[in-house]
């Protein structure tokens, strides 16, 4: 019997989960579930690109991202960032990742003079909602560029390869996947893992909570992200109905 909090071997994922075309109006959208973390992702496409883009001549199109939380995404109720008149220094980092880690895995010359907005709202968190939103995101976009292809906007599919995102953790019950909120809060270290299909690391965040971790234990953390991101992009493959 294992001896985490939920119950799941130390390679085990929490149940995922994924649903397409939840949004009739977006042209790409899932929700995506990592056991009680629950992310709505959309992808809307806009027929222009930033003006930065225009004023420096570059050429291709654009991905970018947003990312929130719903007030009662938590045990507690949290105001509206729109409420406060600012986004928090989290919000704006995670935004971020995700921007990055789409924009690594496409080709944005080929997106011609698009750009595509990724939405990832956190209906309900139980951690991991960066790493959820990450691969629910790439879903999103994935469907969205179809939907460009098929409508004859584009030509041919801007996307390189599949990316995907996933947490570990050092615990007192050894290196583990798939963090939930009990596990991340209690953790000795815990660290966030972005890797395409192909093994490119495109952002690892790793943090030791209380002392030093070793390589050994990075690099256990490492094999465990490795095998989970795997199934994570057959789990995508199925969602898209691709194989890239």
């Amino acid at each position: 019997m294992s001896n985490r909090p939920s119950k799941r071997n130390n390679n085990e994922m929490r149940e995922i989960s994924v649903e397409t075309g939840i949004n009739d109006y977006a042209e790409g959208s899932c929700l995506i579930s990592f056991g009680g973390t629950k992310v709505h992702c959309t992808a809307s496409v806009q027929y222009s690109v930033p003006r930065w883009m225009k004023a420096q001549g570059v050429k291709g199109g654009w991905v970018t991202a947003e990312y929130g939380m719903l007030p009662r995404a938590t045990h507690d109720r949290i105001d509206r960032e729109a409420s406060k008149g600012k986004q928090s220094g989290r919000t704006v980092e995670i935004a971020r990742l995700i921007g990055r880690s789409l924009r690594s895995v496409i080709d944005l010359k080929k997106l011609g003079h698009h750009t595509i907005w990724l939405d990832c709202d956190v209906i309900q968190a139980d951690g991991g909602t960066r790493t959820a939103s990450i691969t629910g995101a790439y879903i999103a976009l994935n469907l969205a560029i179809q939907k460009l292809i098929a409508d004859g906007k584009l030509k041919e599919n801007p996307l390189r390869e599949y990316v995907a995102a996933i947490s570990c953790g050092i615990t007192e019950n050894g290196a583990v996947l798939d963090i939930d909120y009990m596990e991340d809060s209690n953790a000795i270290a815990d660290a966030n893992y972005v890797i395409t299909e192909s093994g490119g690391l495109v952002e690892i965040q790793a943090t030791a909570e209380e002392t030093p971790i070793t390589e050994a234990q990075f690099n256990e953390m490492m094999t465990l992200a490795k095998a989970g991101i795997a199934d994570l992009i057959t789990m995508q493959k199925q969602a898209t109905g691709e194989s890239l």
